[in-house]
């Protein structure tokens, strides 16, 4: 199975509103380094919805080139247009990523039927392994287990999901309607454990930008049967988890990234910095795990 374990979504580094090459490229190195099964760049986390079409293909070009083929890159390349989704999709597999994640039609919100059509457009252009980004929070959209059953076995590229709807139930349906060869990952940082243990495969995952070595050891316990040591570290990652979903999505982790050194604290609106409560909060948590 091509994507398992703890991807990381990256964070875009940015200085001087250019997204910064150097600190991005140390980001993917030392993820690496630290032993992530793989990266995502240009998910939420990676502030997408504000890239330019340039940055967006850039950015997955900058990934592709660090990692030189060490880990999968899975790179971010959906939209709520069709012909968009087929445009990045293009340039991802160009820039020879491994996988393309792709979000369900925002805003839109198709029927099943539309789904369908979305994802088998794509396809029919662009012949690469699809991860499904199903994120009901962000568009107002559920892709339910039938629906994903269909997307698999209708369209060869869909070989995962990213579910990040945080219902278990859905989750397990999800595996038993897809079988064994469809990839299932959490999109939501605190139920990877569970995730695992209803027949998931790892996660994508935020809180891995700052802890990538403590995300792929809690997947790799569990793949290895090492029950309470998966846990031990699930139980270790929770207050960790916490403080990056302090507020809104990326704003924690960059913060953190920036605390620990890794790159300049830059946001792009409507984004904007932490208040200064929880970035004490942030300050004191990452502290008292000896990240800074």
């Amino acid at each position: 199975m091509q994507f398992q374990g703890a991807f990381t979504a990256l964070v875009t580094p940015f200085k001087n509103d250019q997204v910064d090459e150097d600190a991005y490229r140390k980001l993917v190195e030392w993820q690496i380094e630290q032993g992530i099964d793989g990266l995502v760049p240009c998910g939420t986390t990676g502030e997408s919805a504000t890239l330019s079409h340039e940055e967006h293909k850039q950015v997955i070009k900058i990934c592709v080139d660090q990692a030189k083929g060490r880990v999968p890159v899975l790179a971010g390349a959906g939209s709520n247009n069709t012909r968009e989704a087929i445009d990045l999709t293009r340039y991802a597999k160009e820039a020879k990523a491994d996988g393309a994640l792709l979000i369900t039609p925002y805003y839109n919100k198709p029927t099943p039927n539309g789904l369908v059509a979305h994802f088998k457009a794509i396809a029919q252009e662009v012949s690469m392994p699809f991860v499904v980004y199903n994120v009901p929070g962000r568009t107002g959209l559920n892709v339910q287990a039938q629906t994903m059953a269909r997307l698999f076995h209708e369209i060869p590229e869909v070989v995962g999901v990213k579910e990040a709807s945080g219902d278990l139930k859905q989750i397990a349906e999800v595996v038993e309607a897809c079988g064994p060869d469809f990839t299932v990952l959490s999109g939501e940082d605190f139920t990877v454990l569970p995730l695992l243990a209803v027949g998931g495969h790892g996660v994508i995952s935020v809180t891995s930008n700052i802890a990538p070595k403590m995300m792929s050891d809690m997947c790799r316990a569990f793949r290895a049967g090492e029950q309470n040591k998966a846990l031990g570290l699930s139980l270790e990652l929770l207050p960790l988890c916490r403080g990056m979903f302090l507020e809104t999505n990326p704003i924690p982790v960059k913060t953190a990234l920036s605390m620990m050194g890794m790159m300049d604290l830059e946001l792009r609106l409507p984004l904007v910095p932490l208040t200064p409560e929880n970035e004490a909060a942030l300050k004191a948590l990452l502290t008292d795990k000896g990240l800074i």
